[in-house]
């Protein structure tokens, strides 16, 4: 269960489910026909050394087909679209990219970055540290510059990612990726109003929302009903998240200038022409809560 001021390492709690999401990359990446391509992403996993997920990268019919169940089978159409947010960013000028809860998001190696794109990447330091080590010992070289600021969402994390250098005079693009039910009510409602607070005319925001708010725990009640194997190992992802009263992002930003544009996973994936298998009626109707906001200021 979660606590004010909890903190994790790669290989508990929150941090853990980071680990899983990089699992779900790698195996992605060594299908033939990946929508995305992660070389980084079995370094983690390797490193992190977590029975679970080091035996499903080594034997992934282990828990069965991974890529029937929605946890893993929309991890590789949330990257590409996350993947193809920044890359739009950069070609409309954008030089600033700010990933919050960055985990093991590899973006800062593997995108092609316009050279003086300075990539800020927060999170954990715990999480930061180690990802650091194992970028290094494999003497991985970013494309941009990349800027580690370790801090937690729920402190005063505008006065850290300053203090790295981030110009709130300049244009930015913001992404929360697998973030906001890991954060309280409090933090959440917080997280938008310093990004806007940060954000001149030309800035950009995308995030990943779940629109059913209360509804997480019936979701996660009816995937278990149908899907015997938890990809995640031992740990139950619901006690992580918090479900209590917060704004709609989508709504905040249209209210405060933004213009906002709601995408759907589902949607998303027959647009990259990627399969994902059909889902009982009771998990398709909560699926359609799952929502991929992008918003311009």
């Amino acid at each position: 269960m979660r606590s004010d001021g909890d903190s994790w390492s790669i290989v508990d709690s929150v941090g853990l489910t980071a680990l899983g999401v990089a699992t779900f990359r790698a195996l992605e990446s060594s299908e033939p026909d990946a929508l995305v391509r992660d070389e980084f992403a079995p370094w983690f996993v390797a490193a992190a050394g977590e029975p679970h997920f080091t035996a499903m990268l080594a034997d992934p019919t282990s828990v069965g087909d991974i890529f029937s169940d929605p946890s893993a089978a929309l991890v590789s159409v949330r990257t590409k679209f996350f993947d193809d947010f920044f890359l739009s960013a950069a070609a409309s000028g954008v030089r600033q990219a700010v990933i919050l809860a960055a985990g093991l998001d590899a973006r800062a190696y593997r995108l092609d970055w316009p050279p003086d794109t300075t990539v800020f990447e927060i999170d954990q330091p715990k999480v930061l540290e180690f990802k650091g080590k194992v970028l290094a010992e494999h003497e991985a070289r970013p494309k941009a510059d990349r800027r580690p600021v370790a801090v937690d969402l729920r402190d005063d994390w505008p006065a850290a990612l300053e203090a790295a250098g981030f110009d709130p005079t300049k244009p930015v693009a913001w992404s929360a990726e697998g973030l906001l039910p890991f954060l309280p009510g409090t933090a959440h409602d917080a997280l938008f109003s310093r990004i806007d607070e940060l954000s001149p005319p030309g800035s950009r925001v995308v995030v990943d929302n779940y629109a059913g708010g209360g509804d997480i725990q019936r979701f996660a009640e009816a995937r278990e009903k149908y899907f015997d194997k938890n990809l995640f190992g031992a740990i139950d992802i619901t006690e992580l998240l918090y479900s209590d009263e917060r704004a709609d992002p989508s709504l905040w930003l249209a209210e405060h200038g933004w213009t906002v544009q709601d995408e759907y996973p589902f949607e998303l994936a027959a647009r990259y022409r990627r399969t994902v298998a059909k889902l009982p009626e009771e998990l398709a109707d909560l699926s359609k809560r799952w929502i991929y906001a992008t918003a311009v200021k």
